[in-house]
């Protein structure tokens, strides 16, 4: 896990998941620091999280809908929930994910 998130973060429980990240929880609304090193692949998958995500450092490569699209730091993205998406990383990743249940949107 990338040691770059200040401290306060970094406290904060872990994901128990696919990639690293710390987990911050709230009413109707997850907030994960995550990471992804070089190499990365994420499968195609569906969840019934609405997401929307920023990257802080590196690049995401998503595939929604079947088009490909390439975010960088500054870059903010979306994935409807139940959307089909996949994501790959070709260089060390960080990003701020914001993940909304059914009952938020």
């Amino acid at each position: 896990m990338r040691s770059d998130f200040p401290e306060r973060l970094k406290s904060l429980p872990r994901f128990d998941g696919p990639f690293d990240a710390f987990r911050l929880r709230a009413d109707g609304c997850d907030v994960l620091f995550a990471s992804y090193p070089e190499g990365t692949s994420i499968a195609p998958h569906r969840h019934e999280t609405e997401n929307i995500g920023v990257i802080t450092l590196g690049e995401l490569i998503l595939t929604l809908d079947g088009t490909e699209k390439r975010f960088g730091p500054g870059d903010w993205y979306h994935v409807p929930a139940n959307a089909e998406h996949s994501a790959r990383f070709e260089c060390d990743t960080a990003e701020i994910e914001l993940w909304f249940g059914p009952e938020s949107s």
